[in-house]
Protein backbone atom coordinates (compact mmCIF):
# COMPACT_ATOMS: atom_id res chain seq x y z
CA UNK A 1 0.00 0.00 0.00
CA UNK A 2 1.18 3.29 -0.91
CA UNK A 3 1.88 5.86 2.27
CA UNK A 4 1.22 8.75 0.63
CA UNK A 5 -2.45 7.73 -0.51
CA UNK A 6 -3.23 6.47 2.94
CA UNK A 7 -1.50 10.05 4.39
CA UNK A 8 -4.04 11.71 1.60
CA UNK A 9 -6.74 9.07 2.47
CA UNK A 10 -6.23 10.35 6.48
CA UNK A 11 -6.03 13.82 6.08
CA UNK A 12 -9.28 13.84 3.97
CA UNK A 13 -10.87 11.81 6.90
CA UNK A 14 -9.59 14.39 9.37
CA UNK A 15 -10.63 17.66 7.54
CA UNK A 16 -14.12 15.86 8.10
CA UNK A 17 -13.29 15.29 11.50
CA UNK A 18 -12.63 18.59 12.18
CA UNK A 19 -15.64 19.88 10.62
CA UNK A 20 -18.08 18.02 13.47
CA UNK A 21 -15.35 18.94 16.01
CA UNK A 22 -15.35 22.63 15.62
CA UNK A 23 -19.46 22.62 15.63
CA UNK A 24 -19.07 20.56 18.79
CA UNK A 25 -16.61 23.33 20.30
CA UNK A 26 -19.18 26.29 19.57
CA UNK A 27 -21.63 24.04 21.06
CA UNK A 28 -20.08 23.29 24.48
CA UNK A 29 -18.92 26.62 24.41
CA UNK A 30 -21.84 28.17 24.48
CA UNK A 31 -22.60 26.11 27.49
CA UNK A 32 -24.44 23.54 25.38
CA UNK A 33 -23.67 19.80 25.35
CA UNK A 34 -23.21 18.37 21.81
CA UNK A 35 -25.08 15.96 20.03
CA UNK A 36 -24.19 12.10 20.79
CA UNK A 37 -24.29 11.32 17.25
CA UNK A 38 -22.38 14.07 16.35
CA UNK A 39 -19.69 13.11 18.84
CA UNK A 40 -19.64 9.49 17.93
CA UNK A 41 -19.60 10.42 14.03
CA UNK A 42 -16.18 12.94 14.85
CA UNK A 43 -14.65 10.31 16.79
CA UNK A 44 -15.43 7.27 14.49
CA UNK A 45 -14.21 9.66 11.57
CA UNK A 46 -11.01 10.45 13.45
CA UNK A 47 -10.42 6.57 14.69
CA UNK A 48 -10.40 5.64 10.75
CA UNK A 49 -7.65 7.86 9.91
CA UNK A 50 -5.89 7.24 13.00
CA UNK A 51 -6.27 3.36 12.11
CA UNK A 52 -4.81 4.35 8.41
CA UNK A 53 -1.96 6.27 9.80
CA UNK A 54 -1.03 3.36 12.44
CA UNK A 55 -1.35 0.27 9.42
CA UNK A 56 1.17 2.86 7.80
CA UNK A 57 3.11 3.40 10.16
CA UNK A 58 3.95 -0.01 10.84
CA UNK A 59 3.66 -1.97 7.73
CA UNK A 60 5.16 0.48 4.76
CA UNK A 61 6.58 3.43 6.85
CA UNK A 62 5.55 6.62 7.13
CA UNK A 63 7.56 10.25 6.74
CA UNK A 64 8.72 11.89 9.59
CA UNK A 65 6.24 14.97 9.65
CA UNK A 66 3.35 12.28 9.70
CA UNK A 67 4.96 10.28 12.43
CA UNK A 68 4.81 12.88 14.53
CA UNK A 69 1.16 14.16 13.06
CA UNK A 70 0.66 10.98 14.08
CA UNK A 71 1.66 10.78 17.64
CA UNK A 72 -0.25 13.71 17.87
CA UNK A 73 -3.16 12.33 17.06
CA UNK A 74 -2.95 9.58 19.47
CA UNK A 75 -2.56 12.22 21.89
CA UNK A 76 -5.49 13.86 21.07
CA UNK A 77 -7.36 10.69 21.09
CA UNK A 78 -6.36 9.91 24.44
CA UNK A 79 -8.35 13.61 25.58
CA UNK A 80 -10.86 12.95 23.19
CA UNK A 81 -12.35 9.81 24.80
CA UNK A 82 -11.43 11.60 28.07
CA UNK A 83 -13.70 14.02 26.96
CA UNK A 84 -16.57 11.66 25.79
CA UNK A 85 -16.64 9.08 28.70
CA UNK A 86 -15.95 11.51 31.65
CA UNK A 87 -18.73 14.49 30.57
CA UNK A 88 -20.60 13.95 27.37
CA UNK A 89 -21.65 10.18 28.67
CA UNK A 90 -22.36 11.38 31.92
CA UNK A 91 -23.87 14.45 30.30
CA UNK A 92 -21.92 16.66 32.35
CA UNK A 93 -20.61 20.07 30.47
CA UNK A 94 -17.63 19.71 28.98
CA UNK A 95 -14.40 21.52 30.04
CA UNK A 96 -12.83 24.19 27.98
CA UNK A 97 -9.43 23.99 28.73
CA UNK A 98 -9.83 20.21 27.98
CA UNK A 99 -11.18 21.09 24.60
CA UNK A 100 -8.58 23.21 23.56
CA UNK A 101 -6.00 21.06 24.21
CA UNK A 102 -7.35 18.24 22.53
CA UNK A 103 -7.94 20.68 19.54
CA UNK A 104 -4.91 22.39 19.34
CA UNK A 105 -3.14 19.38 19.07
CA UNK A 106 -4.98 17.71 16.58
CA UNK A 107 -4.80 21.21 14.35
CA UNK A 108 -1.05 20.51 14.73
CA UNK A 109 -1.30 17.20 13.91
CA UNK A 110 -3.55 18.05 11.23
CA UNK A 111 -0.88 20.68 9.88
CA UNK A 112 1.96 18.22 9.87
CA UNK A 113 0.22 15.53 8.15
CA UNK A 114 -0.64 18.44 5.75
CA UNK A 115 2.53 19.27 4.92
CA UNK A 116 3.72 15.89 4.76
CA UNK A 117 1.12 14.55 2.45
CA UNK A 118 0.46 17.17 0.59
CA UNK A 119 3.33 19.63 0.32
CA UNK A 120 5.78 17.43 -1.85
CA UNK A 121 8.19 16.92 1.13
CA UNK A 122 9.20 13.83 2.28
CA UNK A 123 10.80 15.08 5.73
Amino acid sequence: MEPLMIMKTASVLLALSAIGGLVMAVIAFRGGLPPTALAMGHGFLAGAAVTLLLYAYFTVGLPTLAGWALLLFLVAAAGGAFLNLNFHWKKVPLPKGIIGLHAVLAVLGFGLLLVAAWGGTRA
